[in-house]
């Protein structure tokens, strides 16, 4: 299948896709610096409950560093993908090595027994996110896209949906199977519908998952995912000390 065209100049948009998205489908759920806004602040992060990730305009560019610093606060911690060297007065405090694939081959269906997951569901779902750690998910994470789950006797019992969108993309994540119900392909019957919705509106799905998780890299490839990138995720601290706001 085709990808959204760019040239090998070109910066591409799953470079800083948390980014992309909150400066466009996501700028709902963006937070600014005090004084900034969408067209003028270098940085965002998206609502606390909503997703841990910030954004960066230009990891390259001391005003973004500046904009993310007044944003979180001093002494306080972002959590940040695909920069690979903060400033030296930032303290990385976490660091994973990550892969980004995008959808080259995959088979893309609905699933019939799959169920649309809502603002009803989140007890449910974060309990099920707990035990499987597939990465992080809020209260409010299911407003980002369509999040579907498969049920046996009323139970959920295996997940995945939208969360990043960045122009002509989106990403599929929360991609997990309760332990008593694994080896059934629910996750690839659940990711193929989750495709299917975002190829319905003319977009490529893509996703991240952990480079340590050599099984489900091989499951992704497997299915028609190519390997893109290896972004860092970051956790980093921004610098000054968050006592001396309280002396």
């Amino acid at each position: 299948m085709s990808t959204p065209a760019h040239t090998s100049l070109d910066p591409h948009v799953l470079d800083n896709p948390a980014w992309a998205a909150l400066s466009g489908a996501h700028t709902a759920f963006a937070e600014y610096p005090a004084g900034g806004g969408a067209l003028a602040s270098r940085a965002a992060r998206y609502s606390p409950d909503v997703s841990p990730f910030a954004a960066l305009a230009d990891p390259q560019d001391p005003r973004s560093w500046a904009d993310l610093r007044t944003l979180v606060g001093d002494g306080e911690v972002a959590s940040l993908a695909g920069v690979l060297t903060p400033p030296d007065d930032w303290e990385t405090v976490g660091r994973i090595q990550g892969v980004q694939l995008i959808d080259t081959s995959l088979r893309a269906e609905p699933a019939p027994e799959a169920v649309r997951l809502g603002a009803a569901d989140v007890p449910e779902v974060l309990a099920l996110i707990r035990l499987t750690e597939p990465g992080p998910f809020l209260p409010r994470t299911v407003e980002l896209g369509t999040y579907l789950g498969i049920r046996r006797q009323g139970r959920l019992v295996a997940m995945a949906g939208e969360r990043l969108r960045p122009p002509g993309w989106t990403e599929i994540s929360a991609v997990c199977t309760h332990p008593d119900h694994r080896g059934q392909g629910l996750a690839t019957r659940l990711v193929r519908a989750v495709a299917a919705g975002i190829r319905e509106r003319g977009e490529v799905p893509f996703l991240h998952t952990a480079a340590g998780n050599a099984r489900a890299v091989r499951l992704y490839e497997s299915i028609g995912f190519t390997l893109r990138r290896r972004p860092f995720f970051l956790a980093v601290r921004a610098p000054g000390n968050t006592a001396a706001n309280f002396s």
